[in-house]
């Protein structure tokens, strides 16, 4: 009865008129962020943290606009993805393999419109878990100690690591080159300036929101320009704009299974939006592709990863609200928003700040509600926006992006910075290393190292204490099962094809 109530608090805080305005301010700009290929929410909620700040907004109203832009713009990467064949965002690169070739086929209008109600039913499946989940992980959380938090965060790595499919090695790479990132400036612990090259830029570390915007916006701009310099006009026969009762029905439980599937990814810290519809669209493929339709425009390829992808990003705020660690690279940005309060996300935030805490969990209600309203009756507006030719989307995407950077420290060291990291991302895809265990390493780093040092230092160097209690067992388990099944699934797998 107390978690209703609580709800109900909640409710009450978001819909209050300043925050259902910002709810519906970032719901827009998230859905339009969100549909320009090279930025994403990281990058939304990056350029908005600053501006949210200086408006001097409430913590809750600050946290409901940011939330607003994250979802928005998970709504909005499949715009890009179905129009034009180029992913808005990371999540939406499975919506692509059969919502482009329906667009092409003539039925954009149906691919957006059930993309964006499989979109909200992902949204609500992870909305109902979290409201049921989210406080008894709390009170579960309270066990935490810095070991426990320790093996937790080697258990995110272990997540993300184990589930990169045939490239696990790129994926360890990228971690600790994240890890590497975060060991940049001086040492809480011992005052010693470490790597920084006697720059005075350096001294408090590499900005968060340099790495995220360098990597994820400067690189993919770089990529886009490369891939898709020549790329052909977005589609401009929609067709038929909204699905039909046989669509629905065709899409239903594929949907149902990919929200629910969506929500336990996006609950792992780590995992990811990406992983989850990747993991959807594999699942339904194998359950439901009788015909050898997936991949040539079959509408059950576009619910899954939709319906997964948009229950993970909500899923994601799971890990961030209960045990302080962040669900993905965005909720890393909003957990950097938290601190701009003085505010540290954890299990007391639910006894400490519940206004807080279940009016966020409410406004991603309602905010899905206003983005499915929202995203319909605009396909034709956002895809004129996305006919605009490359030469002006690239220059603005830059624009907006370093204008984000920018707006932090007001110095152009960072927009360098953003600059020559952006240069080292675009590498590092190019040899095929992903990019989200290495926002997470940087995530990560500095909270791993300190909790490692605090649990050495209750036992004066015992290495006992990192697996002295059941949880940090489980979670070491967890580990081990993350690092070895994967593998070993696809090695079985593989025997068995070729049996077959």
């Amino acid at each position: 009865m107390s978690t209703l109530e609580h709800l109900m608090q909640g409710f009450g805080v978001a819909l209050e008129p300043l925050n259902l305005l910002l709810g519906l301010i970032g719901s827009f700009i998230g859905t339009v962020v969100g549909m320009l290929p090279g930025l994403g929410p990281i990058n939304g909620v990056a350029i908005l943290m600053p501006l949210a700040f200086a408006l001097k907004l409430p913590p809750e109203s600050a946290l409901i606009l940011l939330t607003a832009v994250y979802i928005g713009c998970e709504f909005g990467g499949r715009i890009s993805s179905i129009l034009i064949n180029v992913p808005g965002d990371a999540g939406a690169i499975m919506t692509a393999v059969d919502g482009y070739p329906m667009a092409v086929k003539g039925q954009a209008g149906v691919a957006l419109s059930i993309s964006a109600w499989s979109s909200f039913i992902g949204s609500f499946v992870a909305f109902i878990g979290i409201v049921i989940a989210a406080p008894w992980l709390a009170q579960w959380a309270l066990a935490f100690g810095p070991a426990e938090y320790f093996a937790l965060m080697c258990f995110a790595f272990a997540c993300i690591t184990g589930l990169m499919g045939d490239a696990p090695m790129k994926a360890v790479l990228a971690a600790v080159l994240g890890l590497s990132l975060s060991t940049v400036g001086l040492d809480s612990n011992s005052g010693v300036y470490r790597f920084t090259f006697d720059s005075v830029h350096l001294s408090d570390g590499i900005q968060f929101v340099s790495v995220v915007i360098g990597l994820f916006s400067v690189s993919e701009i770089l990529l886009m320009l490369e891939q898709h310099l020549g790329q052909v006009p977005a589609i401009r026969s929609l067709g038929r704009n909204m699905f039909n009762r046989a669509e629905m029905a065709l899409t239903w439980w594929g949907t149902v299974r990919s929200s629910v599937l969506g929500f336990f990814v996006g609950v792992l810290p780590g995992a990811g939006a990406t992983i989850a519809s990747a993991m959807a669209y594999t699942m339904e493929k194998r359950l439901t592709d009788k015909d050898g339709t997936f991949g040539k425009g079959d509408i059950r390829g576009v619910a899954a990863p939709e319906a997964a992808n948009n229950s993970s990003a909500n899923g994601s705020f799971v890990p961030m609200l209960t045990l302080g660690v962040p669900g993905s690279g965005t909720t890393a940005v909003m957990v950097g928003a938290l601190s701009l309060y003085n505010i540290t996300p954890g299990p007391a935030l639910f006894t400490q700040q519940p206004a807080l805490v279940w009016g966020l969990i409410a406004s991603m209600a309602v905010c899905n509600v206003l983005l499915v309203v929202m995203n319909i009756p605009l396909v034709g507006v956002f895809t004129r926006m996305l006919a605009l030719p490359n030469w002006i989307l690239v220059p603005g995407i830059l624009a907006i992006s370093a204008v984000g950077v920018y707006a932090i420290h007001a110095t152009t060291f960072d927009l360098v910075l953003m600059v020559i990291l952006g240069l080292v991302g675009y590498l590092l895809r190019k040899a095929g290393v992903p990019m989200a265990p290495l926002i997470l390493g940087f995530v990560l780093g500095d909270m791993m190292e300190q909790n490692l040092r605090r649990a050495l230092s209750i036992t004066n160097g015992e290495l006992n204490i990192l697996w002295g209690s059941p949880i940090a067992v489980g979670l070491w388990i967890g580990v081990a099962a993350m690092l070895l099944l994967p593998p070993l699934y696809r090695r079985f797998s593989h025997q068995g094809n070729q049996a077959t």
